[in-house]
């Protein structure tokens, strides 16, 4: 591995050489400095405010960083990206999430075919069904409605609407659109999950949604025919025709399984999994819990920050400075993990969503031409919503290691309340909190601080917070579904930025691989032994071969 910098890359480290003396507690009150290191995003429908005063750096530090942008020709890329080049060279594919989310006034070739058109035919298969469904005209086999929904599905097909589910689903609009109706998750194989996503259902009242864009991925196929046992022993014959629909590409496969052709929802190549949400992985699941007008404004939020990422100029765009800033605190500060802080409970799967996309994405060890990177690359994602995180690991983020952080707020909630005989509102009790964090990361207390407070000489270092821990704060409106979709996006196209410049794909997944065809070794011993005692536990390490006849012993 070479470790010879560009130019550019020399000049960044150089410049955090010559700025690493500074503290947060000394700049912070530079009000030039924290002026040039915001931002406002404004748009009819919501205004997202940035903030970056709080990492550690200057308002030069993004004119060295966007000298790295252009060394690398990261506008280049974005457009690459956003014309449908196939930049996703390891499966020779075009990268474009953001087509989902394209008015049909607009249009895209790919290959010579406008892909617009085929995305909103889907669109509105899904809008039809939904109502369809929603209205009680289309029923189970008894003739009851469908109130309940059970989307089968791993990884990408079930972090990232869960994720949208639990933020839509205490906002009052969506709340009021899903009076009556439920919708569930089932993603692991582990049979405990099974049972609980099956606990209490009316299967006559149930639709399954199965998620597999090839319907083989193993976890997600056992799943479905598990839950397509429950249904023809609760039902009978017919049942699978009535109550389980398909989103995948795999004809032949899902009509194999028994589901009608016609209840298939597909989507395309140019989709990476983890990118999926709005496509019909997440919008039909969405759209028969809220009904596909929310869904609308979620995608026209996603969209509002893709013209944004694709328009803006470099100094002047989100998702670019985050990612930047990531650069910074990865590559060039030797930070590599990130806490993810919504103080919203709304968004409470927010960071496991965003592992995925960031984790999966960028956890790689070579560049998009097959050479070992120069450095390592990617983040090491974790968080929890505030306040929760304060009384768990904030301790590590005071006064352990040095983790950058995201702080994610609402200038107003989903649902405010305001007791009377409080002096704030439990909203503002909540973005207190919000605003105290960052600062208390930022300046921390010194053992002077500590001592005038009359503590005992042997306790002062102990009580000492040393400050100077960076930090991002991004304030929008309120939660909603158009707020939803611009936050996605912005961490879609964030994750994109740190690849382009680290110079991998964001959008392939090898690393995923190895352990599922291990796993079918171990599956075929496991079948094996079940149906014969005298199989041979043989092909595995001696470690392995233990641990196997260990599980397998009555």
């Amino acid at each position: 591995m070479t470790t010879t910098p560009s130019p550019a890359w020399a000049a960044l480290f150089r410049h955090a050489e010559s700025i690493k003396g500074q503290h947060l507690r000394e700049v912070l009150a530079d009000s030039k400095r924290c002026t040039a290191m915001s931002l406002e995003h404004t748009d009819p429908l919501g205004t997202i405010y940035l903030d970056w005063s709080r990492q550690n750096a200057v308002p030069q530090t993004l004119k060295h960083l966007l000298d790295l942008a252009r060394e690398v020709d990261l506008q280049g890329q974005i457009k690459a990206m956003f014309a449908g080049e196939k930049i996703n060279r390891t499966e020779n594919r075009s990268v474009l999430h953001h087509a989902l989310r394209l008015p049909k006034t607009e249009s895209l070739l790919v290959d010579g075919v406008d892909v617009v058109p085929q995305v909103h035919e889907v669109l509105a298969k899904i809008k039809a069904f939904s109502e369809q469904v929603r209205d009680g005209k289309r029923k189970g086999i008894t003739g009851k409605p469908l109130t309940e929904v059970v989307s089968i599905g791993i990884g990408g097909s079930y972090l990232g609407p869960d994720f949208v589910h639990e933020a839509l689903r205490t906002e009052p609009s969506c709340s009021a659109a899903a009076d009556g109706r439920h919708l569930r998750f089932l993603a692991n194989v582990d049979p405990i999950d099974l049972a609980r996503s099956l606990e209490d259902l009316d299967p006559a009242r149930t639709l399954i949604v199965v998620v597999s864009k090839t319907f083989t991925t193993a976890e997600t196929m056992l799943n479905a025919r598990a839950v397509r046992s429950w249904l023809l022993k609760k039902l009978g014959k017919g049942a699978v025709a009535k109550h389980m629909v398909a989103v995948s590409t795999n004809v032949a496969e899902v009509k194999a399984f028994g589901i009608d052709p016609e209840n298939i929802f597909p989507f395309w190549d140019w989709v990476g999994g983890r990118y999926s949400v709005t496509s019909a992985v997440g919008v039909l699941p969405l759209a028969l819990q809220f009904g596909y007008r929310y869904v609308e404004k979620f995608l026209a939020g996603a969209h509002s920050i893709d013209k944004h990422f694709r328009d803006a100029p470099l100094d002047k765009n989100l998702p670019v400075i985050l990612g930047m800033y990531g650069i910074w605190n990865t590559s060039v500060l030797g930070r590599p993990t990130r806490a993810l802080l919504p103080y919203c409970q709304a968004l409470h799967r927010f960071a496991a969503h965003i592992q995925q996309v960031d984790m999966e994405s960028n956890g790689k060890r070579v560049g998009i031409d097959g050479k070992e990177l120069t450095r390592e690359a990617g983040e090491i994602d974790f968080g929890e919503p505030g306040t929760n995180g304060q009384h768990s690991f904030y301790q590590l983020l005071h006064q352990g290691r040095v983790v950058p952080a995201d702080f994610i707020g609402f200038r107003k909630s989903q649902r405010p309340l305001h007791l009377a005989e409080e002096p704030v509102s439990n909203h503002d009790e909540l973005m207190a909190n919000f605003f105290a964090q960052p600062d208390a990361l930022a300046y921390g207390k010194t053992a002077a601080e500590v001592k005038a407070e009359g503590t005992p000489a042997a306790l002062i270092p102990h009580k000492v917070f040393p400050g100077n821990r960076p930090s991002t704060v991004i304030l929008g409106d309120v939660c909603d579904a158009y707020a939803v979709g611009q936050l996605l996006a912005l961490y879609e196209h964030r994750t994109a930025v740190q690849g382009f410049i680290w110079g991998l794909n964001s959008f392939d997944q090898w690393g995923v691989e190895l352990g599922k065809s291990l796993a079918k070794a171990v599956r075929a011993q496991l079948a094996a032994s079940r149906a014969s005692s005298k199989a041979p536990v043989k092909g595995f390490n001696p470690a392995t071969a233990a641990l196997l006849k260990r599980y397998m012993t009555k």
